[in-house]
């Protein structure tokens, strides 16, 4: 069975390169198109797979040619697809990528999610309860709940990818109280707490229940709780070509790193150097970096700190 199940989006993506982004109304050309599986859940999958974890993937899509290309590149990636349900008359879902390589920047449009429920048939319970962790999204909170409260009752690490917020914000402060490992876009945990400052917002929603509490912040890096204070972790250098993904990687990578036995700023860094490589190449995929790359980082790393001795205590310590 797969140390990581994922249950959350999964799409695939269609990547457009144009020269600038346009005013409303107005057009541009678009200078290269490719095409790239995609989703919060199921990128971080395949960068858990690329770093040497088992993953899974549980969730419907649409029994068409979409659907087809997505299981495809899945399965090309060592991510297990066998709990998977493809259904007749549902469109499997797509993401159009409007990337801008000039600035680094992206913007999204992607197809409504109209995909029924998850049904949970024997083999799709099993297969998660068997996990050592369940990475998840908030995309559809059925789903998600659901998943949540079996992985609870089978004592299996629920991570969660704090990105998508509801418009009722009980059911955002349910999930992420749900979660052991919580992840977050920059703006998730002031628009989930009420706080005005991400700092206090981390410090508060350490006390919902998570083990971990991290916000990822982009190119200003990470800002995660550690021994009941937030610490900032600088981003790692990257020549910035599409930052599409980048967050889903840095998911994946972590979770990989932390089944590896890492402590959490190893974690940490493992999930950026890999989002960072990413980030060099186009799409969520392409970039990824495989586990023997990533492990080589940290131990040369670790090396070079030894060997310059310890980092004094003081301001910008942590910086």
């Amino acid at each position: 069975m797969a140390e990581i199940v994922g249950v959350g989006h999964c799409c695939q993506d269609y990547l457009c390169v144009v020269r600038e982004y346009p005013p409303e109304d107005g057009s541009t050309r678009i200078l290269e198109i490719r095409t790239q599986g995609g989703g919060a859940v199921a990128t971080a999958l395949v960068a858990a797979s690329r770093l040497g974890a088992s993953a899974a993937y549980i969730g419907n899509l649409g029994a068409d040619a979409v659907g087809d290309e997505i299981i495809a590149e899945l399965v090309r990636e060592g991510v297990d697809v066998s709990a998977v349900e493809r259904l007749d008359g549902v469109s499997s879902l797509v993401s159009y990528v409007m990337i801008n390589p000039s600035r680094g920047t992206r913007t999204k449009f992607p197809l409504l999610d109209r995909t029924p429920p998850i049904r949970w048939t024997d083999r799709q319970v099993e297969m998660l309860r068997q996990a050592k962790v369940l990475h998840l999204d908030g995309t559809n909170f059925a789903n998600a709940h659901k998943a949540a409260t079996l992985a609870k009752q089978s004592g299996v690490i629920v991570s969660l990818d704090g990105g998508t917020g509801h418009a009722d914000n009980a059911l955002n402060v349910e999930l992420a109280s749900m979660a052991d490992i919580l992840i977050m876009s920059a703006t998730y945990p002031t628009r989930v707490t009420g706080l005005e400052s991400l700092e206090e917002a981390l410090i508060e929603m350490g006390t919902w229940g998570p083990q971990i509490v991290i916000a990822t912040v982009g190119a200003r890096g990470v800002y995660a709780l550690v021994d009941g204070r937030v610490r900032h972790f600088p981003a790692k250098p990257a020549q910035v070509v599409d930052t599409t993904g980048a967050g889903d990687v840095f998911h994946g990578a972590f979770l990989a790193a932390y089944l590896r036995g890492y402590e959490l700023e190893a974690c940490i860094d493992a999930a950026q150097y890999a989002a960072a490589r990413k980030c060099e190449q186009m799409g969520g995929r392409a970039g990824i970096p495989r586990g023997d790359q990533v492990w080589e980082y940290l131990t040369t790393k670790r090396q070079r700190e030894v060997a310059a001795g310890p980092v004094p205590d003081g301001p910008g310590a942590d910086e």
